[in-house]
């Protein structure tokens, strides 16, 4: 089938995944509201089932993408190898997140429609991050991803912890959004379109090479993503916010909401302003330098496991923002790679916390975890896979993944990022491998209780999530391949076009340090 942007039908069929998640979640929503007899009631055990089979129904739908043929063309909206790419990992979060989080909700008496509609809002905005060719279609994606994780952060009206981080989670993204808002209206200003394409082109001609207004719009928006993804030194939320949060939910947003700003930092940022490389590489490879090291030596010092796995979770954005700065089709594939693995290992070390504290999250210090090895081995043995993968140990998706970051930061002569890498990650080992000697060789009193057994869902999605970080430690190659294509592919070949739109400056399949080399353009050395 060949895709017709003039179509209406056809633009529909374009965003296919994206309205089938959001319908799913309409109808989740309406079915609770007539079901419940009040608001206190929990919802039916029917509610859960029903918003996986449309999230699965939504991974079909983003898989027949695959065999659309699609003309090159100015776009709002990419379809293209990364977008599909990102989807599956966007929805591979939701389905195990929620898979995870029905334990907590039972136990917690919280199990109600409105938590599962929030999911599926806040995976609506990160699916549309991923392909956004507008920006105003990425301030409404953001917008509408981050609204919903402010809510489900304070999810849980009994405790004031969670009020508290929703509260400073609200108010610094408030920031970072006028932050975004003011950097779009001035890049407005500076070209007369939101369109990323016609930004790309203007740039690349030079009648904006030197207007500051424009590079003040683009400094502007790499504070907003800074914040989005929790990169130093705009972190400072996130240790809060993630200790505060119910911890099925802070598990969806280190995974969910990073890999949505991720996707929209390689394509803005590598892709789009390709031509302006010279002004946003130094800030980039900084923010990197800075995310790796500060987060890591912090994380020594807790022992909370949540808010030490918080602080992990600020460091791996600095190891994904060297595969940003590599700059190179090879840095595009190694940081979608990472961020598979990197949700896979943070989603289940964050379920398995939530299981340990218990009712209401009250046992998460360190000691708490003390036996449990012994008296829950198989979760044991998942959480020691989840932490090694974090800590980059083979044979797990994370030394793969940590190993391809390293590849992509050598090729493009970023050896100081590379030796970077290894050595805060030498850092990580003290405190990951702290938890695995807290659950292997120190008993655990009589007073402490063993943790709850956990659900056929839980144990399903554990089970899953380690056995794919074994794989993907062990056979990489289908998945190194995979995102090898997929970062190659990232030079949109097709889109929901605005009417008029002029077409893309750059031909497609033609990568950005091509152009640069080809127009003779050297690097400035940092």
């Amino acid at each position: 089938m060949i895709l017709d942007f003039s179509s209406s039908l056809h633009i529909v069929w374009a965003l296919l995944p994206e309205i089938v998640v959001a319908v799913t979640g309409l109808v989740v929503l309406m079915l609770d509201v007539f079901q419940r007899g009040s608001r206190s009631a929990p919802s039916a055990p029917w509610v859960g089932p029903l918003a996986i089979t449309g999230l699965v129904g939504a991974v079909l739908a983003n898989a027949w993408l695959l065999t659309l043929e699609v003309p090159a063309q100015n776009a709002q909206i990419a379809v293209d190898g990364f977008r599909i790419a990102m989807n599956f990992i966007v929805l591979g979060v939701a389905i195990f997140g929620l898979l995870y989080s029905f334990d907590w909700l039972n136990r917690e008496g919280q199990f109600t429609g409105e938590f599962i509609f929030l999911v599926l809002m806040a995976v609506v905005g990160m699916m549309l991050l991923g392909g956004t060719r507008d920006l105003i279609v990425l301030f409404v994606a953001i917008e509408l991803m981050s609204i919903s994780v402010y809510v489900l952060t304070g999810y849980d009206r009994r405790s004031r912890r969670s009020a508290e981080a929703a509260l400073k989670y609200f108010l610094m993204g408030a920031f970072a959004s006028g932050f975004l808002l003011y950097g779009i209206a001035l890049i407005f200003g500076s070209v007369g379109s939101t369109n990323l394409s016609l930004v790309t082109s203007e740039i690349a001609l030079g009648t904006a090479s030197n207007n500051p207004m424009l590079f003040a719009g683009v400094a502007l928006l790499l504070v907003g993503f800074a914040f989005k993804v929790s990169a130093v030194p705009f972190h400072m939320w996130t240790p809060d916010a993630y200790e505060g949060a119910p911890t099925p939910v802070t598990g969806f947003m280190a995974a969910g909401v990073k890999a949505a700003g991720f996707a929209a930092i390689v394509r803005f940022i590598t892709i789009e302003l390709a031509p302006a490389a010279e002004f946003w590489e130094g800030i980039i490879w900084w923010l990197a330098m800075l995310t790796m090291i500060v987060p890591n030596l912090a994380a020594l010092a807790q022992d909370d496991v949540k808010r030490m796995l918080a602080y992990s979770s600020i460091a791996h954005a600095g190891y994904l923002l060297v595969g940003v700065a590599a700059d190179s089709p090879l840095g595009r594939s190694a940081t979608l790679f990472y961020l598979a693995v990197y949700a896979a290992m943070t989603l289940g070390s964050f379920a398995i916390v939530y299981l340990v504290a218990g009712k209401g999250d009250v046992r998460s210090k360190l000691s708490d975890f003390r036996g449990l090895g012994w008296r829950r081995p198989l979760l044991g043995a998942a959480f020691v896979v989840f932490l090694l993968s974090l800590a980059g140990f083979p044979p797990t998706g994370g030394f793969i993944g940590k190993l391809y970051l390293l590849s992509a930061a050598v090729e493009s002569g970023e050896s100081v990022l590379a030796i970077t890498l290894v050595l805060t990650s030498l850092i990580s080992y003290y405190y990951y491998l702290r938890v695995i000697w807290k659950m292997y060789f120190e008993e655990a009193p009589e007073s402490l209780p063993t943790p709850e057994r956990p659900g056929l869902a839980f144990g399903f999605a554990a089970s899953i999530g380690a056995l794919a970080l074994l794989v993907a430690g062990l056979f990489p190659g289908h998945g190194l391949r995979t995102a090898s294509r997929a970062g190659e592919d990232l030079v949109p070949r097709a889109a929901v076009v605005a009417p008029g739109a002029a077409p893309s400056a750059r031909p497609s399949g033609q990568d950005p340090a091509a152009s640069r080399a080809s127009s003779n353009v050297s690097e400035p050395e940092r």
